[in-house]
């Protein structure tokens, strides 16, 4: 992967893994789209990783919630 000019790896969101395609969704919805595909993930500062990484865990919660509702 190409690297920028600070020296993190770039971002493309063409070839991102699946893993990546809910924190890169929120990325996207907080405003930090266009600096994680300039900079990488590593360009984040630790407060908007946190956030990230907040946020993502409440979408997997309510989504785990969401599939046991539905079975009983």
């Amino acid at each position: 992967m190409p690297k920028s000019k600070n020296g993190n790896h770039s971002f493309d969101p063409a070839n991102i893994k699946p893993e990546e395609m809910l924190k890169f969704e929120i990325a996207t919805e907080l405003g930090l789209a266009d600096k994680v595909i300039a900079g990488g993930w590593r360009s984040l500062t630790a407060k908007e990783s946190g956030r990230i990484g907040g946020l993502m865990t409440k979408k997997k919660k309510e989504k785990k919630k969401e599939s046991h509702g539905m079975e009983t």
